[in-house]
């Protein structure tokens, strides 16, 4: 008779995790999970088995707050191979078209294709993408040999700094809103310097407010673990970190009841009307939104 399960926790945090190489964005969450002993779990925004780098998973109730980070900026370092396309855009699949030995762009070249992304401008999503057509994901349209109309979509490209260009590598880092795809610009870049190009690696550096420092690997993890749960928990971020730059709403105790069974509370009138986050005694108890006739409405509780 196998022993019982450890019961999970319920925790209410934050973990900027590096994923490694090679394991999809889902099995590092389940594998964060299992190390915490989390009941619940999500993330913030995908990396392919290809990319590294940050990957936000808050626990807990916290996880109603992935949506916002959604909609953060983000940077990449990104090592691209010129001279060749490939099927999906990146190292992974199949080469299509090979110009190696075609005389290479010079530098000025390169750099001038470059800057002529940078700002807003539109991208076609690729076919190997988790959109849908007639909900169908674009992947398995392109496994299947079959290739879809896409409607461009606009995105900005805050910054592009090169950082090496050696034929035939190009390494770049690019700061971007949500929704750019970061093999289509390398694609595009290449394009415009007259040859072709895919990814061959992609690490994720930040995302909104938070720096590559702040990453944790499993072997930290692992680590922590080994010397208790103390020393994991320590990892954590508080979850209202990924609300960085939003107003603070400070509520009495007399109105944290009223706020929990989705009434709205008086608010202060130094408040700004929008979304706030909301705090009682030191803790952070909820989302709220300050309307127009000077009240605080709750729209996320994270307490009961």
């Amino acid at each position: 008779m196998t022993g019982a399960r450890a019961a999970s926790r319920d925790l209410f945090g934050l973990l900027l995790l590096d994923k490694p190489l090679g394991l999809s964005s889902n099995k590092a969450l389940q594998r964060a999970k299992r190390l915490f002993g989390a009941a619940k779990a999500g993330h913030a925004g995908s990396l392919d088995p290809l990319a590294t780098g940050m990957l936000p998973v808050f626990f807990g109730s916290a996880t109603r707050l992935a949506g916002y980070m959604l909609e953060a900026r983000k940077t990449y370092r990104v090592s691209a191979a010129l001279g060749s396309a490939t099927t999906t855009g990146d190292a992974e699949g199949e080469t299509i078209e090979d110009r190696a030995m075609e005389p290479p762009p010079d530098r000025a070249r390169i750099v001038a294709a470059a800057n002529g992304f940078v700002g807003e401008i539109e991208q076609v999503p690729p076919m190997y993408s988790a959109l849908k057509r007639d909900g169908v994901p674009l992947y398995r349209l392109a496994r299947s040999g079959v290739e879809v109309e896409r409607a461009p979509r606009r995105v900005l490209i805050e910054e592009l700094v090169i950082e090496r260009y050696e034929w035939p590598v190009l390494d770049f880092q690019v700061r971007c809103s949500k929704g750019t795809y970061v093999r289509t610009l390398v694609e595009d870049i290449a394009k415009a310097a007259g040859t072709l190009g895919y990814v061959a690696a992609l690490r994720r550096l930040t995302v909104g407010p938070f720096e590559e420092s702040g990453m944790r690997t499993f072997a930290e993890l692992e680590a922590a673990a080994a010397a208790g749960v103390e020393a994991l928990d320590a990892l954590l971020l508080p979850a209202e970190m990924a609300l960085t730059g939003w107003p603070t709403a400070h509520v009495a105790s007399v109105d944290v009841a009223r706020l929990t069974r989705g009434q709205a509370v008086p608010a202060d009138p130094e408040l700004p009307s929008g979304d706030v986050k909301v705090f009682a005694g030191g803790q952070f108890i909820a989302i709220g939104r300050v309307t127009e006739d000077r009240r605080l409405a709750p729209t996320r509780v994270f307490i009961r």
